[in-house]
């Protein structure tokens, strides 16, 4: 079983309006995942440095950051990063540049677990359907040019529909909603979600609704075990 997760930590501004990063970084030690999609990890001005520092991640989690950051200063791409457990190997990562009115961006992974290989796309959507779905569309073409594998697409989808935007993915991927994440203090909102492609099976999911998360951040961590076909 692999256990994924994707956590919105709004540049570590607690619900307390206080920035603590060492808050988000007890909640991503409890969360115990393998692989996490991180959004809002950096500052949103000047060269958009780091809010969430990588060496405090490295000090209290078995995680480490992959290296989407073009600069020194910060520690993701479009406010993103995927975090990784130490013993997984990475083989491949990409950014991929999304459609819309504002800049967005999503990421992509491909790790070796011991179950076998699993794609991870992480994503934080535009706050209009119709840019949503234009920014699907453009991770739809960029799997499509590579190698078939198990395939999850996970993080802020900023989508209050019950439906959301990913059926323009097609039928080979489902749409998960583990349930409310924002606002943390009393969710009503589903804005974090998870589709999980063929090859793939969804054991468990679930929000991560911890008294430490509901200050942390504005949104709640969502968390899924997911199973390799045939493993």
């Amino acid at each position: 079983m692999i256990r994924v997760a994707s956590y919105n930590v709004h540049k570590c501004l607690g619900m307390d309006r206080r920035r603590q990063p060492e808050r988000i970084v007890s909640v991503l030690a409890s969360l115990d995942a393998d692989i996490v999609a991180l959004q809002e990890v950096d500052h949103r001005l000047g060269g958009r440095p780091a809010a969430l520092p990588a060496a405090m991640i490295a000090e209290r989690t078995d995680l480490s950051p992959l290296p989407y950051a073009l600069g020194p200063l910060s520690l993701g791409w479009h406010g993103q990063t995927i975090l990784v457990r130490r013993s997984l190997n990475v083989s491949a990562i990409r950014r991929l540049e999304l459609p819309g009115l504002e800049p967005r961006g999503a990421i992509l992974a491909e790790v070796e677990t011991p179950q076998g290989p699993i794609r991870i796309v992480g994503a934080h959507l535009g706050l209009i359907r119709r840019y949503r779905l234009m920014q699907f569309a453009a991770i739809r073409a960029a799997l499509s040019r590579r190698t078939p594998m198990p395939t999850a697409i996970l993080g802020d989808f900023n989508d209050w529909s019950k439906r959301g935007s990913g059926e323009i993915l097609g039928t080979g991927y489902r749409m998960h909603v583990p349930g409310p994440s924002f606002p943390a203090p009393r969710p009503v909102g589903a804005l974090d979600r998870i589709l999980v492609g063929d090859g793939l099976h969804l054991m468990d999911a679930g929000v991560h609704a911890t008294a430490p998360a509901r200050i942390a951040s504005d949104h709640l961590p969502i968390w899924a075990n997911l199973r390799l076909e045939g493993a």
